[in-house]
């Protein structure tokens, strides 16, 4: 995807607004599953009046127990990869899927920093999941350079809607 470097949350809104469009002309509902966004990606769709017609439900799932109570991730899964992993972001995506109204959800993992990352996983490092209701989940591996941690949150809310709404646009195409 292009690098748009975005200066505020409320540069979200033309694309927060084009992804609710697409799921109410598709008569789909969206559920969130967010850790290190926080619950920003759902907060820039609920931003715009008339989103209770797209947006199911969002789960913050910042702690690990939070992914497992709320979304059913597997705690040994976690333990095995890491939070900040495909395997999870999936996991994440698909249990929101299961555990709302949802037709669609995305999750979100990642190190937003300034601390936390390592050399395998460096701040920037973000999983992003796409699940949808009898297809195959998608998948993104990103890795947003390391301008600060507001930066990065921006970038994969950018990337995550980005990725719902290539979802809904290309199934309106087939």
């Amino acid at each position: 995807m292009p690098e748009t470097r975005l200066n505020d949350f409320e540069d979200l809104t033309s694309l927060a607004n084009s992804v609710l469009e697409e799921l109410k002309s598709n008569g789909k509902l969206i559920a969130t599953a967010e850790s290190c966004t926080g619950g920003l990606i759902i907060a820039s769709l609920t931003e715009i009046a008339g989103s209770s017609a797209a947006v199911d439900r969002g789960f913050v799932t910042y702690s690990n127990k939070a992914k497992t109570e709320l979304l059913g991730v597997a705690a040994d899964l976690i333990a095995r990869v890491g939070a900040v992993s495909k395997d999870v972001a999936i996991a994440m995506a698909e249990g929101a899927l299961s555990r709302s109204e949802a037709d669609i959800a995305v999750s979100v993992t990642g190190i937003a920093g300034p601390g936390g990352g390592s050399e395998e996983k460096p701040v920037g490092t973000v999983h992003i999941a796409v699940a949808e209701t009898d297809k195959p989940t998608q998948h993104f591996h990103c890795w947003f350079a390391d301008r600060g941690r507001k930066s990065i949150r921006l970038e994969t809310i950018q990337t995550a809607l980005t990725s719902v709404l290539n979802a809904l646009t290309i199934e309106k195409d087939r």
